[in-house]
């Protein structure tokens, strides 16, 4: 059973980066062709940069992604009943704690600039 919860996942994992890929590329073509018409006003510089991802999607999903594991991985070492919900309540933190670390990286590099 876990080798096909494994495949899906990584089927899953397979089809959101080839999704990806696709999005960024179409984005570079569409602000390449933007920038190629010839001069550009003020809304179109606007919607280019809108199209410039500034990775902070990225960091929000690591952090999310990190603390939930490193909370599975600390309810795997704590011993808890089997009606308890304890895990769900300490999942639930350290994942609003991956959002609140990214929220904090995000004002940081705001004040920066």
């Amino acid at each position: 059973m876990d080798q096909h919860i494994a495949f899906f996942i990584a089927v899953i994992a397979v089809v959101v980066v080839i999704a990806q890929v696709i999005i960024a590329w179409y984005n570079y073509r569409l602000k390449k062709r933007i920038i190629d018409s010839g001069p550009v006003n003020t809304d179109a510089i606007g919607f280019v940069k809108s199209l410039s991802g500034t990775g902070s999607d990225s960091l929000k999903w690591g952090c999310v992604i990190f603390s939930g594991g490193l909370g599975l991985v600390i309810i795997n070492f704590i011993s808890y009943g089997y009606n308890s919900s304890l895990p769900y309540g300490l999942e639930a933190m350290f994942i609003a704690g991956g959002f609140l670390v990214y929220y904090a990286i995000i004002r940081k590099q705001q004040s920066l600039k």
